[in-house]
């Protein structure tokens, strides 16, 4: 097997001359390339390595950035000064880089408008334009028609 670490000559070994070295210097034997021809072993402190990768994976877990997703809701009768009032707050989460789920909740028969619910929602996507970019165009899932909207990236 192909041997390599710190304070080690780099070469191809027999696995117990390989097990001796990495005892001789108080550390351990780890496989990093099984399938290589000849195996990859290093000679290093395990537990330092494992605390390492640890450590690693939490920091891109900490710098992976979190999707927000904001709800509006409309009926399929909404008003003029609701449609802005609501309006209003989709551009605010778009701002501030959220994602807006816009849909319309039918309740009863109001589900026989459900043509009136997807203008509704396509205006809303229109009056975001400059804002944000639809991801999803509007769709029926049982009561409610759904769509959402991205934050448009800044350049």
């Amino acid at each position: 097997m192909r041997v390599v670490g710190e304070n080690v000559e780099q070469g191809i070994y027999p696995l117990r001359e390989a097990l001796a070295m990495a005892e001789e210097q108080e550390l351990d034997l780890v496989e990093i390339a099984p399938n290589s021809d000849p195996p990859v072993c290093k000679i290093i402190d395990y537990q330092k390595f494992q605390y390492q990768q640890r450590k690693k994976a939490k920091m891109q877990k900490a710098n992976a950035s979190k999707v927000v997703i904001k709800e509006i809701r409309f009926g399929p009768q909404t008003d003029e000064h609701d449609f802005q009032f609501k309006l209003k707050h989709a551009i605010n989460f778009l701002k501030e880089g959220s994602k807006v789920k816009a849909y319309v909740f039918f309740r009863g028969r109001s589900i026989l408008f459900s043509e009136q619910g997807e203008k509704l929602l396509l205006r809303f996507a229109i009056e975001l334009e400059d804002y944000g970019k639809v991801e999803q165009l509007p769709k029926l899932e049982g009561k409610r028609m759904i769509m959402m909207i991205g934050p448009v990236s800044k350049k």
